[in-house]
Order: structure tokens, then sequence, then C-alpha cells
């Protein structure tokens, strides 16, 4: 017998995910790193470093529209995230720090995502296509309640994203093209069912998406929406589908919606020519090596929600046109298109990964038990292995036993010395315990939850993320910050009334500005400065930009675990 689609699930395998456990969750995998550390290396500072500039901006209206940092105009052309920030940092009470202030608002966006994600998979699984088989004698789920499980499964499937991880919690135009993707399609799922919320997420999905530095991408989202609901509103009715479906006022909505985030883009000149095909960019070696390494990107990115979303369009392969399936297929295919044409492909990738685990989320329903305990048994494996080696690790680092562990973390962050601190490790205890109460009710013998595959990899994600988080953050934040790099500049030079510059990188420029609150000045424009400091890039050519003689070389200044990012110091010793 051909059945109308393969879910079958019964009403006792929809009992709902407790709410208090997926806030807590939630929480667990927002909320650390927010306090105990800087803006991270390189995007992260140099994007704070545009919303600090905007935030002492005295320009007038103009430079809100051309965000400049020495000179420099983001290499991202977005508005929207550099403005949340400065706004961040105006608004913020005196005693909170302005990095701290913005990442707390861009922890609000991603929180926004997983809201916005949660509705979207819910009302894709409210569809009829999408609904399980209905049993003989009844018993199947109810689709309220069936829908419900679907969206907890394809929260849980977004937070277990490996790739969510760092990017998630960093303040760059990223994050804010991931709110608002994410938002265009939850107003694309729920349209149907919903008129106000669905519309306003239209408009802000499209317009913020073109406002963030990805307008290509949001143009090509909504032209591929708004045709696949002109293709659901003719095919309706031949496929006698009972769920809500999309009205004329709903397609002249996404139609609006493109154009007004067309009109914004040509206006303001946002769309730019940015494709890069494997093996044309001016660091690759060959064709294969591109591919080689995008495919490893896409592997450990995305996982673990790739898998699933190929076992969903090979189970579903019959309602590849339904929209629980469609749609989700365009939003991640969209993104992966980017990743493989420019040059910004993990954080193109990052766009995908809410209909990657929407995807993932509809391959629940179909799994053999057999299979979900095959995943359950690696990830309590994998999680547990690596949860165990951040313990080692670190009580090596702290007491230097075992010795191996200990000179390993030397090596990776030189000069850094540890200190114990007792709320990190309470935090990071209570953590291991929580995950191992869950392995055991995972593990243990009660009834089904169609959702209760993924809470072991959501639930061993958040694990790791606390610990890098709460055991790890000194080291990490002494590794990734630009913070004693800058401490090492302020040894050498004071406080002097000016230092100028030679092509230093945005997030040098950011982080001198940030952590030492050096008055810099570009060196091509004739300033007066006692110090300068320069690239490495630039030491072949110095002797025709400036007179040596009238300069002494001070020394190398080295970012503590790259050589890398060395900055070159030097002082004037003649007018």
């Amino acid at each position: 017998m051909n059945q109308p689609t393969p879910a079958i699930v019964a009403q006792s395998a929809v009992r709902r995910l407790p709410r208090l456990a997926l806030l807590l969750l939630c929480a667990a995998y927002l909320l650390p790193g927010l306090v105990g550390r800087g803006p991270w290396k390189s995007a992260d500072i140099t994007s704070f470093g545009y919303m600090a500039e905007l935030a002492r901006n005295t320009e007038g209206i103009a430079r809100w529209f051309d965000p400049m940092l020495l000179g420099l105009r983001p290499e991202t052309p977005a508005l929207i995230p550099y403005w949340i920030g400065a706004w961040a940092i105006k608004i913020a009470p005196s005693w909170v720090h302005p990095d701290l202030a913005v990442r707390i608002v861009f922890a609000l966006l991603l929180w926004g995502t997983f809201t916005a994600t949660w509705y979207a998979v819910y009302y894709l699984a409210r569809t009829s296509r999408a609904q399980p088989v209905a049993f003989a004698f009844g018993g199947e789920a109810r689709p309220t309640d069936y829908a419900r499980a679907i969206a907890d499964g394809g929260l849980l499937a977004l937070i277990a994203c490996l790739g969510l991880a760092q990017l998630g919690h960093e303040t760059t135009p990223a994050l804010a093209q991931l709110y608002f993707a994410s938002h265009l399609f939850y107003g694309v799922a729920a349209l149907p069912y919903r008129r106000t919320g669905p519309v306003i997420a239209l408009l802000v999905g499209t317009i913020g998406m073109t406002l963030s530095g990805g307008p290509t991408v949001g143009l090509a989202l909504a032209v591929g929406s708004a045709l696949f609901i002109a293709y659901e509103r003719r095919t309706a009715d031949a496929a006698s589908d009972e769920s809500p479906g999309y009205t004329r006022g709903a397609l002249a909505t996404m139609i609006a919606a493109a154009l007004v985030a067309a009109a914004l883009a040509i206006g303001l000149g946002l769309l730019q020519w940015k494709i890069q095909l494997p093996g044309h960019h001016p660091s690759s070696t060959s064709v294969l090596s591109d591919v080689r390494s995008q495919a490893k990107l896409l592997v450990w990115f995305t996982w673990p929600v790739w898998p699933l979303a190929i076992w969903t369009l090979w189970r579903w392969r019959r309602q590849l046109t339904a929209r629980h399936v469609a749609l989700p297929f365009w939003f991640a295919l969209v993104p992966l298109a980017a990743t493989w044409t420019t040059d910004y492909s993990d954080r193109s990738l990052l766009l995908a990964l809410p209909a990657l685990a929407t995807l993932a989320a509809f391959a629940l329903p179909t799994f053999r038990r057999s299979a979900a305990a095959l995943i359950d048994w690696f990830n309590v494996l994998f999680f547990s292995g690596l949860a165990v080696l951040g313990w080692i690790y670190w009580i090596a680092m702290q007491t230097g036993v075992p010795p191996k562990p200990a000179a390993s973390v030397a090596r990776l962050v030189p000069g850094f010395v540890p200190e114990f601190s007792a709320i990190p490790f309470v935090l990071a205890l209570a953590a291991t315990i929580t995950w191992c109460w869950v392995v055991r009710w995972r593990t243990g013998r009660h009834r089904a939850a169609l959702w209760k595959t993924l809470v072991l990899p959501a639930g061993g994600t958040a694990l790791c993320w606390m610990l890098l988080m709460t055991l790890w953050l000194p080291s990490i934040d002494y590794a990734r910050s630009y913070a004693p790099q800058v401490r090492a500049v302020a040894e050498r030079v004071g406080q002097p009334s000016c230092i100028a510059e030679l092509a230093l990188s945005r997030a040098h420029i950011a982080a001198l500005r940030h952590h030492g609150q050096f008055n810099l000045q570009p060196l091509l424009l004739g300033t007066d400065c006692p110090w300068l400091l320069v690239s490495p890039e630039t030491i072949e050519r110095l002797h025709t930009i400036i007179r040596l003689e009238h300069w002494r070389f001070s020394g190398t200044l080295r970012r503590p675990s790259s050589a890398t990012d060395d900055l070159l110091l030097y002082q004037k010793i003649a007018p």
C-alpha cells in the first residue's frame, strides 16, 4: 500500500517537551560567554569597532549611512547591525561596558532566531501533507501536538549545529543576517495561518537582509518564496490540500516585500558582484583544493543536521513540492550556493542552519527505533568524550598533571597564567552533572517522544559550549583577544598624543582604539605622531613611504597565540 506520507506517529510519541527544560537549555546556550571576555579576533572586534565609532559619531546623520573606521569602510556593506550595536552602546548605563552591551543585544537576536525557527517549523508541520498516517482505528498524533513536537525537534536541531556555536555568539553582521533570514523563513511558513505577525516578519526579514550585508541572498530567498507561493496557489485545488493555503494578498505581500528590498539595495548601492568560483580565489591552489575545503566546512559546520536533512529529502521524496519540504529546501539551497560562490563561506553557510534544522526535524517521524538508538549512543560517546577531555586538559592546565596535556596547553597559549575561579568551576560542574542526568534519562526505559533523538546532540553541544565559556574562557579570551598585544603596545609607548599607523588591519585598528584608547592617525595623511605602528606586510616597501633615518625600530609586538598578527613599532627620532 502506498502511504501518502512516510511519517507514522502515535499520539503517545508527541508528548510536549517541558517548556522549562527547553528554556533552560536555550539559556545555557545563550548566556555563557556574555561576561568575562572582550571582543575576539577578527570579525568580532572589527564589527564592534564600527559600532563604537558610530556611537561616538559627531558628523551627523550622513555618517550613519556610511560607517567608517579610520577612513576605512566595512568589508561587509551592512548598516543595521552597526546601528543596533551603536544604539546599544548609547543607551547602556555607564556601568555596563560597551562591548558587553553589544553582546547582550546580539544575544537577543539569537534568541529571536530560535523563536522564529520554532514557529516556522510549527506552521510547516501543521500542513496536511506533513501530517502522519491516519491509523485504521485511530490513535495517530493530533495535528497541533504533532506540529509542536516537530517544532521542538527543529529547535533542538538548530542548537545542536556545531557551526552556530562561535558565530552565534559574536557581534557581527552574520548574526544579524541569521536573525532576519529566520524571520523571513517564519513569515513565509506562517502566512497561510496568520496575517499580522507573518507580514511584519516578511518585511523585517527582507529589508533586514538587505541592510545587513546580504541583499542578494535576501532577494533570492524572497523571489523564490514568491514563486513558490504562486505555484502552490495554482496547484492547491488539484492537490486537495486541506490545510490553509496562500491567498492572493499573501502573494502580493511577498512581491511587495521583495520590491521594497530591491529598491533599497539599488538605491543605497548595496548590490555588489562578489562571485568567486572555486579555484579563482587569489589564495586557492586549485579547484580540487577549494572543493575539498568547502566540503569539509559543510560537513562539520552543519553537523549533525546534514545527514538528517538528506534523510528527510529521501524519505519525503514523494512530497518534494510540499510546503514543509520545498520551503526549507529553498532556504537552505540559496545560502549553500552563496557558500560555494563567495568568499564568505562560513558566514553564508550560517544562514542555512534554520532551514537545515527544519529538514532534520522532519526526519524524526520516519526513524526506526534501531536508527534512533544508534544516533543516541554515538552522541553519548562523542560528547561525553569531549567533556572528559575538557576536564582532563583543564586540570592539567591548573596543576601541571598530567604533564603532556599541560605542555600542549602551554604551547597553544604561551605566556598565559591560569588562575582558579570558583564560580566558573561550579557552573561547569553543574553542567556536567546535568549532562549525566540527561544521558541517564535518555537511555532509560520509558515511552518514546518524537524529539528525544535530538536531545543528546543539543544537550551535548550546550555542555561543550558551557565548559568552553567557564573553565576555558580565560585561556580562550587570552588566545583570541587582541588585549595582550595592545597592553604590550601601551607598555612601550605609554599614552602619547597620537600614534601613526600604516596598513593596519581593521581588527587591529578597532582593538587599539578599544583596548588602548589610542588616538590613531593614518600616516599617509601627514601626521606628526611620535610613534608609528606598521603591518609586516609593508616592510619591503616601507623605505619608499617614510625616511627610515628619521625613525628607530622599537620592536615587534606579537599576539601571543599567533605569529601572523605582528605589529612593528617605530619611534620618531627626527622631525
